[in-house]
């Protein structure tokens, strides 16, 4: 029988690290909305999911 692939934890597990007993988030927080709601990190844009907040995100196309 084949091996199954691991599975990954899935929901919010995925937005923080885990470094020396501490959590730290890996995105940035929502600037309206305060420290509880977190930003989605998209390819060219951080949006807010619940004010519709967005900043965004240059590419190094368009810095140079």
């Amino acid at each position: 029988m084949a091996d199954k692939p691991k599975k990954t934890p899935k929901g919010r597990w995925n937005l923080y690290n885990v470094s020396g007993g501490k959590l730290e988030k890996k995105n940035k927080s929502c600037p309206k909305c305060g420290e509880g709601t977190l930003l989605s990190a998209h390819k060219d844009r951080a949006t807010c999911g619940k004010c519709g907040y967005m900043e965004a995100i240059k590419t190094d196309s368009e810095k140079k």
